[in-house]
């Protein structure tokens, strides 16, 4: 499972590296988006540079990937983008499809081997808010008025 775990990792971290330099470096032609929302949508990331904070987020989350330290961060950078690239291939172009679907199993399998490191986000750490005016009034903190 270890060695299932690294080639993911690097494999998404390549990925991701490559089409995040290619943002910037523009060595990989990229075919026009088609007609409709699609194309208006990348022309919108490119007139705004917004594609550059995006290719950004990419190279850093992969090298982190590539490198092993601080997988957890990675994955938490290159998570939103994830969403937004199946989103778009979904909604609005669902020629590249195969490959998002391929970039979010690489992933989700990434996000159940480090899985003790996202725990915190999933599970109850602390009271309910009837426990929380329970706990006031019981301490006998006068702030809190019913």
């Amino acid at each position: 499972m270890k060695t299932a775990t690294i080639i993911s990792r690097v494999l998404l971290g390549l990925i991701f590296v490559t089409f995040g330099l290619n943002m910037f470096l523009n060595f990989i032609p990229m075919p026009p988006p088609p007609e409709g929302p699609a194309r208006e949508f990348m022309t919108a990331l490119f007139m705004s540079h917004y594609v550059y904070v995006v290719g950004a987020l990419q190279v850093v989350g992969g090298l982190i990937l590539i490198s092993g330290r601080w997988v957890p961060l990675g994955l938490t950078l290159l998570g939103p983008v994830i969403v937004n690239i199946v989103c778009f291939h979904v909604l609005m172009a669902p020629a590249g499809l195969p490959m998002a679907i391929v970039v979010s199993l690489l992933a989700l399998f990434l996000l159940w081997r480090y899985r003790e490191h996202f725990a915190g986000l999933v599970k109850n750490g602390g009271p309910a808010l009837s426990q929380l005016a329970r706990q006031t009034i019981a301490t006998g903190n006068a702030t809190v008025r019913y």
